[in-house]
């Protein structure tokens, strides 16, 4: 896929980071379909001291040559894992994906695009916007009101302030310095690039949502932080 930049221009590259904790069911097949995308990329998957042989099936499959598996030696969180894969990335645009099925690789050229485009710094693949499994109904409030005390706190509009699927112009989010380790990254680099002025877009994408007994790690704990997080990185660093 090229840019719609000056003709003979070199489309930019992407560098795919993949945070994994405990999912070596879906771990090959995610590989599988971001490979399939129409991009010059690199994946980097960071595991985070998974206990389920996720590390183990990455090490002992064979793997496309442009996939690089980092490994933290104990469990860090989320956030940690993404701020792994950032330093490791080397390409022009930077877009985290989840290591299990939720978010749809298929969505790159959507999420892509206004940063292709030359109008966005930074792209969040909004759920309340495109095709999705219904919500449990508890975390669609939770999301929802998360997203409402960021508009409040920051002056803007986002429909899901906590979506997995974020991508950057690499100079952005590199320049960002990330604290948090677990799923409270979603709200602190949320609050710091609009504290920043950088350009975000947000663009509809499919979502498969999973519950607790799929293997979802995120609750109700998590919102709290969260919450915490927003009001702390608007008035804080």
């Amino acid at each position: 896929m090229t840019s719609s930049g000056q003709a003979g221009t070199p489309s930019p590259e992407i560098s795919v980071i993949i945070p994994a904790y405990n999912e070596a069911k879906t771990i090959l097949e995610i590989v599988r379909r971001v490979e399939e995308q129409p991009f010059a990329k690199e994946i980097i998957i960071v595991d985070d001291c998974s206990t389920d042989g996720t590390f183990e099936l990455l090490t002992q499959t064979p793997l496309p040559e442009n996939v690089r598996v980092l490994r933290h030696e104990k469990n860090m969180g989320k956030g940690a894992g993404i701020r792994t894969g950032i330093q490791a990335a080397t390409k022009d645009i930077i877009i985290i994906q989840d290591a299990d099925l939720e978010y749809n690789p298929s969505d790159f050229p959507v999420v892509l695009r206004p940063i292709l485009d030359g109008v966005a710094d930074v792209v969040y693949g909004s759920r309340f916007l495109g095709i999705h499994r219904s919500f449990m109904f508890h975390h669609y409030l939770g999301n929802r009101f998360l997203s409402i005390v960021t508009n409040v706190l920051f002056n803007n509009m986002l429909t899901d302030m906590e979506t997995g699927y974020k991508a950057f112009r690499a100079p952005v989010i590199k320049s960002v310095r990330i604290r948090s380790n677990r799923f409270d990254f979603e709200p602190e680099i949320t609050a710091k690039v609009l504290k920043q002025g950088y350009r975000i877009y947000e663009v509809p994408i499919y979502y498969a949502g999973r519950d607790y007994a799929d293997g979802k790690k995120i609750t109700w704990r998590d919102g709290f932080a969260a919450l915490w997080a927003l009001l702390r990185f608007r008035f804080f660093n």
